[in-house]
């Protein structure tokens, strides 16, 4: 509260560097959140384009997987996936984003060729390779949307971070120094006037004094 300052020059110097300091980072923090909600929207758009192929993708590989599974049988689909020998690796990376450290997701050995699929070509069917390289796409795009989603929500928690620290300087920290710098300066008037006042009756006592040392002399009969 303001009343618990102590209303002094140099308190009201302190304050009125903490009200500087803190406009300066309550501008500081807006251009962060204003660019961090522009950064966020790049990435939605590239979300919502990412998960539209997902669908697509996905729909796409289920196609063909029940295709193959009606004409070639689960055995045979079940035999192809089984031979796969070489996984696909999943590292992460990381880069910065307007001070927000977001995930970049690599990835290898997720695209094959025949041969490194692992079954014979003998005994499956195109069916069973364009099943295989449906997924691998799906796969791929599975990565992708992993990497985007997770910016996403790292940003989007920066942003909500960001915004309750400029709140809290604008309609709380801010509020409560202007407060206290009025109190300080109006106490500090109240007493200047006090003091004037104080210095003006000791004036006026003393000039008191003088003209009745002056009277008083003036009454004394010359010898």
């Amino acid at each position: 509260m303001a009343e618990d300052v102590k209303p002094t020059r140099k308190n009201l110097m302190a304050i009125e560097d903490r009200i500087e300091l803190s406009e300066r980072g309550h501008d500081t923090l807006e251009k962060k959140r204003d660019g961090l909600i522009m950064e966020f929207m790049d990435i939605l758009d590239q979300a919502q384009d990412v998960r539209a192929d997902l669908e697509d993708t996905y729909d796409r590989a289920q196609h063909r997987i029940n295709e193959a599974r009606a004409m070639d049988g689960d055995i045979a689909v079940r035999g192809a996936a089984a031979a796969l020998k070489e996984h696909p690796e999943i590292s992460t990376q990381s880069k910065n984003i307007m001070g927000v450290v977001v995930p970049q997701i690599e990835s290898t050995k997720v695209r094959k060729t025949l041969e490194d699929r692992g079954y014979g070509l003998l005994g499956t069917s195109a069916r069973i390779d364009e099943t295989a390289e449906a997924y691998e796409e799906l796969l791929e795009q599975i990565i992708l949307a992993a990497e985007v989603e997770t910016a996403m929500k790292k940003l989007l928690e920066e942003i909500e971070t960001t915004k309750r620290r400029v709140n809290a300087l604008e309609f709380k920290l801010l509020p409560e120094l202007e407060d206290n710098k009025a109190y300080i300066e109006q106490k500090l008037e109240e007493q200047e006037r006090e003091e004037i006042f104080r210095m003006k009756k000791i004036k006026d006592k003393k000039d008191r004094e003088e003209k009745a040392e002056r009277e008083a002399s003036d009454d004394v009969p010359a010898v």
